[in-house]
């Protein structure tokens, strides 16, 4: 009985069928753990997202970015770009099942008895991990109940940094973009969402937003993806799962019970 951590789909079946050969996947026993961004870019988003919804219980998982932009997108909110690949999806006859079901999975799973957390891109570095649950409680109960209004004040980078007092809208628009999008953080906390590089490449001043020097202990290790740039050695605290699958690189799998990891080449 084994938790696999799966990397960034991003609409990449075949290479997650291969994957799930190569560890012998027993649905009767084995669980997936999804990091989101299960969809957009590659050429089976559609087939993607049925299969991860097919999986029932045995598969949890969290929501990307590139999966609210499909929300966005079927919602009438944003227009599908030159590079999206997620128009099968809106063509769908089964549209709206599958967008009802994505838009009611959570933006971070806590597993106290694992000792894991799963999140598209991390949790922000002056959050206690009650706090982080706080937020994502908050945007999961948004999502389910006020989406289309959620949707249209999703977008945007401000607020960059956590303060207390913040209107809900501005809460919830932080919250997402920590819990989607974040990559590294200033040294004074404030998100900054233009570089994307690996950490040796950063520049001064720059720091991933798990390695905050002050940032709050978590006392979870956490699982993360959104970062294909990251090299596969990390803190012990933190494990890294998009290797650029939809780029050409590989599909991983993290094995949580057996700390060890698994992939499948992408470029064939």
């Amino acid at each position: 009985m084994t938790t696999y951590v799966i990397g960034d789909l991003q609409g990449c079946l075949t290479p997650l069928r291969r994957l799930l050969d190569h560890l012998s996947y027993d649905p009767t026993t084995d669980t997936l753990w999804f990091v989101g961004d299960l969809v957009n870019r590659g050429p089976e988003s559609l087939e993607t997202l049925r299969f991860i919804k097919s999986l029932g219980k045995q598969a949890i998982s969290v929501l990307g970015n590139h999966d609210l932009h499909l929300l966005a997108v079927v919602h009438g909110v944003r227009k599908a770009s030159s590079k999206d690949t997620l128009q099968p999806i809106v063509n769908a006859t089964d549209r709206d099942e599958l967008c009802h079901w994505l838009a009611r999975r959570p933006l971070l799973h806590v597993d106290d008895n694992l000792g894991h957390t799963l999140v598209h891109a991390g949790i922000y570095p002056y959050w206690s991990l009650k706090r982080a649950q706080k937020m994502a409680d908050e945007l999961h109960g948004v999502l389910r109940h006020e989406l289309q209004d959620f949707l249209t004040v999703m977008y945007g980078n401000m607020p960059d940094r956590w303060v207390k007092g913040l209107s809900p809208r501005r809460r919830r628009r932080f919250s997402v973009n920590a819990f989607t999008r974040m990559r590294y953080c200033h040294w004074d906390g404030r998100i900054n969402f233009d570089f994307n590089g690996p950490p040796r490449t950063a520049p001064a001043g720059l720091h991933p937003w798990y390695a905050l020097p002050d940032r709050k202990p978590l006392d979870t290790t956490v699982v993360f993806g959104h970062w294909s740039s990251h090299p596969g050695i990390s803190p012990g605290h933190v494990i890294p799962t998009d290797r650029g699958c939809v780029w050409g690189g590989s599909l991983t799998a993290y094995a949580i019970e057996e700390r060890t990891s698994h992939w499948v080449d992408c470029r064939s």
